[in-house]
């Protein structure tokens, strides 16, 4: 009825772009904040750069990944490297630590400004799993999961929670690594070969696949299905209400 094979008893399931519609919320708190560091950046250095696009540019460096690391990996993009800086710089703070602040900030008044609102598919799916009896876990990179999670009326649909907190907390690595998947696994009881990772991202497939998770469902919802498949998905999809009653996987 899940369109998973038979084994997997847990599902591990990625936030933004899987279940809530947040990610095009995180990509236009990119833009909007790597634009302005950009703009005057260029002005200063007399180097122009091409602004931050909110299609390629969040998929291949920020997609799924710790909010540092996506500002580390945008920035090495266009050559341009910054002091690390500390937790608690102001978001005007020229640090990585700094911009990853000022990313935040922008995308909290974006969330205000435009709340939260689920993939129906997903809430059927999710709904379909908990009536199934499968275990199930949220796993993102996000440190306002909470807050998410709350505003989209999911926080009833999970047993377990591996958030940006928690992987900060844990000292987990965050993805392309499978370290936050791992620990949701765990969290439930349960082995990696007998979970499903469930991504919308080129580095969550990834640690699905280096994970040695039992089976890695790709949602694709901008057009890169074959980059999934190539990372490590094992199906890709456009969402999840495709997998009900799909039959199990051959």
């Amino acid at each position: 009825m899940l369109g998973l094979p038979a084994g997997v008893v847990a599902g591990l399931f990625d936030l933004d772009g899987v279940l809530t519609s947040t990610a095009r919320l995180h990509a236009a708190a990119w833009q909007e904040m790597f634009d302005d560091f950009l703009r005057q950046w260029s002005q200063r250095s007399g180097r122009p750069l091409p602004p931050f696009d909110p299609v390629t540019d969040y998929t291949s460096y920020v997609d799924g990944r710790p909010r540092l690391d996506g500002v580390r990996t945008f920035l090495a993009s266009r050559d341009i490297t910054l002091p690390e800086g500390s937790v608690d710089d102001p978001p005007e703070r020229e640090t990585v630590a700094g911009l990853g602040n000022r990313k935040n900030e922008i995308l909290r008044r974006i969330i205000r400004e435009q709340g939260v609102r689920p993939y129906p598919g997903s809430v059927r799916y999710l709904t379909a799993a908990r009536d199934a009896g499968l275990r199930r876990a949220v796993v993102t990179a996000s440190a306002n999961a909470g807050e998410v999670i709350r505003s989209a009326g999911l926080a009833d649909l999970f047993e377990v929670r591996v958030d940006g907190v928690v992987a900060a907390e844990r000292h987990l690595r965050g993805k392309p690594a499978p370290d936050t998947f791992l620990a949701a696994a765990a969290d439930l009881g349960v082995p990696p070969a007998q979970a499903c990772v469930y991504e919308d991202s080129i580095a969550g497939v990834q640690a699905g696949r280096d994970g040695g998770f039992g089976f890695v469902v790709g949602v694709d919802r901008v057009g890169h299905a074959e980059e999934l498949l190539r990372n490590g998905a094992s199906i890709v999809v456009s969402d999840l209400a495709e997998l009900l009653d799909a039959g199990e996987p051959s």
